[in-house]
């Protein structure tokens, strides 16, 4: 693992990201509300992995370590919260994804701009505050392996998502037996295999087409054997359409 950088204090600003950026795994003593206007982010840590674009901000409580890397042109919004005081959030001791509506989205922009002033800072804060007690959490994760066998089986099957490996093949390659794998997947996330591989090429497939790459190109690179297939899957588990995604992804590039 790279060193863990301490940042004390979790600011809150904008800034303009490139596609590939990589901010490197470092903690704070606040509470941070990390939020992508455009572009999208995928961030990790040591509880799992999310992606979020302008539909979805991620929690991320204090003193834990995590990372960004940044996919297509991004703006990237960043707001602080004093780990002594009150969380705004039921559940603030974990990372949490929550759904973002027009009112939460202006919140978050105009709280991290330049331009105002304390008196604004403090009003616009105590709104977002309100709002943030009444969004929905969008528990859509990858979780973090800890059984150095379940992470190299993860990786195998991350690296090559067109190719769909069973797994007794995935057993094969890291050394155990197909039971314990299976029982590895379901202990530490809760899910069966299959349910993780989905999961997984999901999350791959958001990045790809938030990087303006077509519904098809999505499904054939992310290992599905149709696009009808791959849009039923996306719309279960994301609540919207393959096409709809991209198209928001877009608009907020431009906007």
């Amino acid at each position: 693992m790279s060193q863990i950088r301490h940042d004390p204090v979790a600011k809150t600003g904008t800034q303009y990201r490139e596609g590939g950026d990589v901010i490197d795994r470092h903690r704070h003593d606040d509470h941070q509300l990390i939020y992508v206007s455009s572009g999208v982010l995928a961030i990790g840590t040591e509880h799992g992995s999310w992606v979020a674009a302008n539909d979805r901000a991620v929690w991320v409580p204090a003193n834990t370590w995590h990372e960004h890397r940044f996919h297509g042109q991004s703006r990237f919004h960043t707001i602080g919260f004093p780990a002594g005081g009150p969380a705004p959030l039921p559940d603030a001791g974990t990372p949490t994804v929550i759904a973002v509506d027009a009112l939460l989205r202006e919140l978050l922009i105009a709280l991290t701009g330049a331009t105002l002033t304390p008196s604004e800072t403090r009003h616009i804060h105590a709104v977002l505050r309100d709002r943030l007690r009444r969004v929905e959490a969008q528990p859509v994760s990858l979780p973090a392996a800890r059984d150095q066998r379940l992470k190299d089986a993860c990786r195998l099957v991350e690296d090559d998502l067109r190719h769909p490996r069973t797994l007794a093949w995935l057993a094969n390659r890291v050394h155990t037996g197909e039971r314990t794998l299976s029982r590895l997947f379901r202990d530490e996330f809760g899910m069966t295999y299959p349910q993780w591989r989905t999961r997984t090429r999901v999350f791959a497939a958001m990045v790809l087409l938030a990087e303006d790459a077509s519904v098809t190109d999505t499904a054939h690179a992310c290992g599905w054997a149709t696009t009808s297939a791959f849009v039923d899957t996306f719309a279960h588990m994301t609540g919207t359409t393959p096409g709809a995604y991209r198209s928001s992804a877009q608009r907020a590039k431009e906007g």
